[in-house]
C-alpha cells in the first residue's frame, strides 16, 4: 500500500528539522518513495554526486528491440489532438524500450560518466546529466534540459539554438519552472537561458540545452522542506505544461507505470540539498532490462524526428 504523501511530507520536514542528513528518492506520481537518514543507508543504495568524470569504459546495451513505430505514432497522434484541444501545450511523451546491456546494474552503475548516478536496491540505475533543485544557504535553483542534438551534426549548436520547436519547448518550460519556484520563493530570476552542454552517450556525444532559474527560500526553508519539494514535483521537464493536466493525459496515453522513472532523488547533508531528475534509466525486472525514455512534443513537433530522439536516448554514457 503506498505511503501517503502527507507522510512524505512530514518525513522531510523532520529531518529538515533537525538538520540531519538524508538520501531521498521519489517516484513520477509520488506513490512510490524512500527517505532515509545517511548513516542508516544500506549497502544496496549508491549514489554519486557531482561533475562527470570521463574515462572510457568497454558498457554498452548489447541488442534492443525499439518500439514499433506505428504504435508510437498512434500515441503522438494523440498527443497532437489534446495540444489542439488546449488540454496541453508541451507534453513529455515517454516508452520503455527492452534492452540486453553487456553489464549488469551494479557494473554500469560503477562505470557509466555521468553527474548524477544512482543504484537502487538492484532494480534500477540511473546516470542522470539533469538536475533537478540545488539549495545553498537560502538560494534554490533549477535547470531545466530541454533540446538534445547528436554533437557530431555539422553546426549543431547553431542548428539546436535556431530551431522554432526547441525554442518554444525550452521556453515553456522555462516558464513553467520559473512560475513553480514563484509558489515557495522569492526575488525569482532567469540566470542563464538556453545554454549548451556536452554529455557523452555511449560511443557519441550530445549537446544538451539547459537554463537556470533562481530564488530565494524563507530562513525556515529547512522545516518546510517537504512541502516545499512536493510543490515542485513532479518535475516540469519531464511532464508539460499545464502540469496537473498534463499527468492525467501522460497516464491515459503512455500505457505503462513510470515508477521511479522521472522521479526524483537526492541528498540533503544537514545544510544543504542537490538533487537529480531520474532519467536515463534502466530497469530490471522479472522479464529483462527496460530502458525509460521520451521527449517533448508541441504542435510544431515531427513524429519520426521525435521517435528517433526517443531512441538516441538509450545509452550508457
Amino acid at each position: 500500500m503506498p505511503l501517503s504523501r502527507q507522510t512524505l511530507i512530514r518525513t522531510l520536514d523532520r529531518y529538515g528539522r533537525e538538520c540531519r542528513p538524508f538520501f531521498f528518492l521519489i517516484g513520477f506520481d509520488e506513490e512510490l518513495w524512500k527517505v532515509q537518514p545517511l548513516d542508516e543507508l544500506p549497502d544496496s543504495i549508491r549514489y554519486s554526486i557531482g561533475g562527470e568524470e570521463v574515462h572510457d569504459h568497454p558498457l554498452g546495451i548489447r541488442s534492443m528491440e525499439a518500439p514499433d513505430y506505428t504504435k508510437y505514432r498512434r500515441k503522438f497522434d494523440r498527443v497532437i489532438e489534446e495540444i489542439r484541444r488546449g488540454n496541453t501545450y508541451l507534453f513529455n511523451l515517454t516508452l520503455p524500450t527492452p534492452i540486453e546491456p553487456d553489464a549488469s546494474l551494479e557494473e554500469i552503475y560503477e562505470m557509466a560518466n555521468a553527474r548524477y548516478r544512482l543504484l537502487y536496491r538492484g532494480r534500477f540505475v540511473s546516470f542522470s546529466p539533469e538536475s533537478f533543485v540545488t539549495i545553498r544557504g537560502r538560494r534554490i535553483s533549477t535547470f531545466p534540459m530541454k533540446g538534445t542534438i547528436d554533437a557530431s551534426i555539422p553546426d549543431a549548436v547553431a542548428k539546436i539554438l535556431s530551431d522554432p520547436k526547441e525554442l518554444a519547448e525550452h521556453t515553456m518550460i522555462v516558464d513553467l519552472l520559473r512560475n513553480d519556484l514563484n509558489t515557495v520563493a522569492s526575488e525569482v530570476a532567469l540566470q542563464r537561458f538556453r545554454y549548451v552542454e556536452k554529455i557523452r552517450a555511449g560511443e557519441k556525444e550530445l549537446l544538451q540545452v539547459s537554463s537556470e532559474i533562481s530564488g530565494l527560500l524563507p530562513g525556515d526553508w529547512r522545516e518546510r522542506l517537504g512541502e516545499i519539494l512536493l510543490s515542485l514535483l513532479p518535475a516540469g521537464s519531464v511532464t508539460g505544461t499545464p502540469k496537473k493536466k498534463t499527468v492525467e493525459i501522460i497516464k491515459e496515453i503512455e500505457g505503462y507505470e513510470r515508477g521511479f522513472f522521472t522521479g526524483v532523488w537526492g541528498i540533503f547533508d544537514g545544510e544543504n540539498l542537490d538533487s537529480a531528475v531520474l532519467i536515463r534509466y534502466i530497469e530490471k525486472n522479472e522479464d529483462g532490462y527496460l530502458f525509460k525514455s521520451g521527449g517533448g512534443i508541441t504542435l510544431d513537433s515531427d513524429p519520426r524526428q521525435e521517435y528517433e530522439e526517443l531512441l538516441r536516448k538509450v545509452y550508457i554514457p
